[in-house]
């Protein structure tokens, strides 16, 4: 842990009331990860801003968070502060578009389209992320993107700095945005979308979310799907051909029900996790020669050697 008292000291005298030391295992999907020497849950934009300048100014790293549903977070835990943004969840329909925070779970996005009559994000009725861990990686499931409805984000620089980006200047591509690539933090996303039955679209929200249920481990605790689509291959069926399916380090396994995804079926660590991460990754490319790439974010420090 970063032994930083006045640190503390300035976020309490801006009005903040961190939590120290404390465990990510409590918000992350797969029920895992070390502890956050800082954490702090902003409310709008202006908290979020300013806790991005004080980070900058005393020299602490800085860590954002959305739903924490793609993501892995090692046993070290994060040092610095960390914020997680699921309490900037405001929604609002204007005409037809839709613009949602950072924070915003993109199921209840859809929703809200569905409610407004509104098409295009049916596709996201069953994706627990947030707004922004959605615009960051360009989340995508059953053939639609994000990058089809995003129509601009706000967001800031690692300094505060506030910007604005539409379009093709947003930069997606598979698993991929501007968002990435220059380190930012969302603020808020516009999503144009079109006008539709409400009808059709409650029907199709259920029929994917129907697929989600049969096919994905949902009864336990998972990071989601794993890895990114190999070129040319599909990733569950190359880890079933390798022999992997069930396969167990510590308490994570991979899923009997989709091998894409590793489940927590017992006191996982992120070190389980990562290992069998590893294992997968090396035993895909030494039987097939395929390359896998992990679609989950990891991040976060290693557990200390005792």
């Amino acid at each position: 842990m970063l032994v930083d008292v006045d640190f503390t000291d300035v976020l309490t005298q801006a009005g903040f009331t961190p939590l120290r030391d404390e465990p990510l295992s409590k918000y992350t999907f797969t029920k895992t990860g070390g502890r956050a020497d800082w954490l702090i849950f902003p409310r709008t934009h202006e908290e979020t801003m300013q806790l991005v300048q004080l980070a900058e100014n005393h020299g602490i790293p800085l860590t954002i968070i959305g739903n924490a549903s793609n993501l892995i977070v090692r046993d070290g835990g994060i040092r610095g502060l960390v914020l997680i943004l699921t309490q900037m969840a405001q929604i609002r329909i204007e005409e037809t578009d839709i613009v949602a925070e950072a924070g915003a779970r993109i199921i209840d996005v859809a929703e809200a389209a569905w409610r407004a009559g509104l098409s295009g994000l049916e596709f996201a009725a069953g994706i627990p992320g947030s707004v922004g861990g959605a615009i960051f990686m360009n989340a995508g499931a059953y053939g639609g993107q994000i990058d089809e409805v995003a129509a601009a984000v706000t967001y800031l620089d690692r300094s505060g700095h506030q910007h604005r980006a539409a379009g093709e200047a947003l930069h997606f591509s598979y698993r991929h945005s501007l968002i990435q690539e220059n380190d930012g933090i969302v603020l808020t996303a516009r999503f144009h979308l079109q006008r539709g039955d409400k009808d059709a679209i409650r029907a199709r929200m259920d029929h994917f979310n129907a697929q989600r249920a049969a096919k994905q481990p949902l009864e336990y605790p998972s990071c989601g799907s794993v890895f990114k689509r190999p070129v040319g291959h599909f990733t569950g069926p190359l880890i079933i051909k390798a022999g992997l399916q069930g396969k167990q380090i510590g308490g994570a396994q991979v899923s009997n029900k989709h091998a894409g995804f590793i489940v927590n079926v017992g006191q996982a660590t992120a070190s389980d996790y990562l290992a069998l991460i590893a294992l997968i990754e090396q035993t895909v490319w030494t039987k097939f020669g395929v390359r896998l790439e992990p679609e989950v974010r990891i991040i976060g420090e290693a557990p200390e050697q005792k």
